[in-house]
């Protein structure tokens, strides 16, 4: 599966971006190693619009996330690195750039209303069947995202998807046509199917050594920051009646009920006290953070120390993107919640990202090496016998029969067919995403009479994967790509 993801790649990003944000559950997930520049906040600006870690970060989570769902919880660190998802993550949000670039050149913008309106239309948002605002609220801080944040990505989808529908593909009569027959036509093969499972591979150090060294740089340690950090206590304080009374009195709109409305004050007196304790933390929170850039701590105050890094973040994911924007000339951090806990940050030493050392690699290593090995052996083993193989007789079966090889999955049948039926080739064969090889020579052909009517949505969906390839290659000429961090 991870093959077929490599080899149809550009599909996959295209069919990600254009799709609905779709945030919840989607947790922060480690995601590779990189040297960062010193753009603040930005690692790359393609034409006028910039990309910032956060939204690689996010990406890459969002993706990892749908890939694990596709791969039915079958996905972990290791293939994603084999896939080359940061990289994908990035040119994800490259194309999108490319995308809002366009919408500017035309002045395009998506209007309060139309963003409400879709808002009002995603369901994990109801309750009772209709959108509920403290829903709405409540699934976005649950999920690590503020209004502004979940707002600002719907309206760039919503722009997004209004370009495109600009650009309308539409299917011609004899375009249909054509396809029409290309779909009927039909083959009786002999074919063989070749695995790499009979196929065995030494992995001693001797072979293995020149293999990383060709490609060491993929196998980065990952850039790391170590850091002092307090932790601020919350403030649990007794108030006067006088200050609770007065307090109340200035925000009552912050203590509503269910029915959302104002509580008197005996109701909502707890809720009270409990505001005014958390503007107390903030508060002390924010002296001692000056305390700490004066180098004037209480003895009192214990400082921790860690090393932080993507996949070793014991704070969270808005806390290192924040320290990876500081500098050690710059290095203290105003206070940011973690778990509920104010934490004030000193960044102390940037480790940059270097290679791992073979015996550091070498479990890496060794799966891509056997996979290599294997795919470049069984090709020999293609090439050797393709023009000599006797095999399996089929029936005569065209494009859409893919249920007649038992030998195959459904995907790799499908896959093998459309290989077929593409070349123009009688005797060859066809390699596919699963690393099995498929052999095949085309006894007899013939052209059924049976005509398919259902081919606009294919004639469109063939276009449209056409044109969305042509556009951004068109705008990538157009739009200067600048990359501020290195590994992209």
């Amino acid at each position: 599966m991870i093959t077929w993801m490599q080899r149809h790649k550009k599909w996959l990003i295209i069919t990600i971006w254009i799709s609905t944000i779709a945030f919840v559950g989607a947790g922060f997930v480690g995601w590779g190693q990189y040297t960062y520049g010193d753009k603040a906040g930005a690692i790359a600006k393609v034409g006028s619009i910039e990309i910032t870690q956060g939204e690689l970060q996010k990406t890459y989570s969002q993706m990892f996330n749908r890939y694990s769902q596709m791969l039915q919880g079958n996905f972990d660190e290791e293939k994603a690195k084999q896939f080359g998802l940061q990289q994908r993550a990035f040119e994800q949000l490259q194309q999108q750039a490319l995308i809002l670039n366009l919408a500017a050149s035309y002045d395009l913008q998506v209007s309060d209303k139309e963003l409400i309106t879709e808002l009002k239309t995603q369901e994990y948002f109801f309750k009772d069947g209709v959108f509920d605002a403290n829903t709405y609220k409540q699934a976005l801080s649950q999920n690590r995202f503020t209004t502004k944040e979940y707002e600002a990505s719907l309206r760039k989808d919503l722009l997004i998807k209004k370009t495109l529908a600009l650009l309308p593909v539409k299917a011609g009569k004899n375009e249909i046509n054509v396809l029409n027959t290309m779909l009927n036509i039909a083959d009786r093969l002999n074919y063989k199917v070749l695995t790499q499972e009979n196929i065995a591979v030494t992995t001693t150090d001797d072979l293995l050594k020149p293999f990383w060294e060709q490609r060491k740089n993929n196998f980065m340690k990952e850039i790391s920051y170590d850091v002092k950090y307090i932790k601020q206590a919350d403030v649990n304080s007794s108030y006067a009646n006088e200050k609770l009374t007065t307090y109340y009195a200035d925000n009552k709109t912050h203590f509503k009920g269910e029915d959302g409305k104002i509580l008197p004050f005996e109701s909502a007196k707890n809720a009270v006290i409990q505001e005014l304790n958390t503007k107390a933390t903030k508060d002390k929170a924010l002296r001692t953070y000056i305390a700490f850039k004066k180098g004037k701590l209480g003895s009192d105050v214990v400082v921790n120390s860690v090393t932080i890094s993507l996949s070793n973040n014991p704070l969270n994911s808005d806390a290192l993107e924040k320290i990876s924007k500081l500098k050690l000339t710059s290095p203290y951090m105003k206070p940011v919640l973690v778990d509920g806990v104010y934490h004030t940050i000193e960044l102390v030493n940037i480790n940059p990202a270097i290679p791992k050392s073979f015996e550091e690699a070498k479990a890496d290593i060794i799966s891509l090496y056997i996979e290599e090995t294997k795919r470049v052996k069984l090709q020999e083993l293609a090439n050797s016998t393709v023009e000599t193989f006797s095999g399996k007789n089929s029936d005569f079966v065209t494009v859409n029969d893919v249920s007649k090889f038992e030998e195959l999955e459904s995907s790799e049948a499908t896959e093998f067919l459309q290989g077929v039926f593409n070349s123009d080739k009688k005797r060859s064969y066809i390699t596919l995403s699963s690393g099995k090889i498929v052999l095949y020579y085309i006894l007899e052909q013939k052209l059924l009479t049976k005509l398919n009517n259902d081919l606009d949505t294919s004639m469109m969906k063939l276009k449209d994967g056409i044109f969305n390839e042509a556009l951004i290659k068109t705008l990538e000429k157009k739009y200067h790509t600048e990359k501020f961090i290195q590994g992209l």
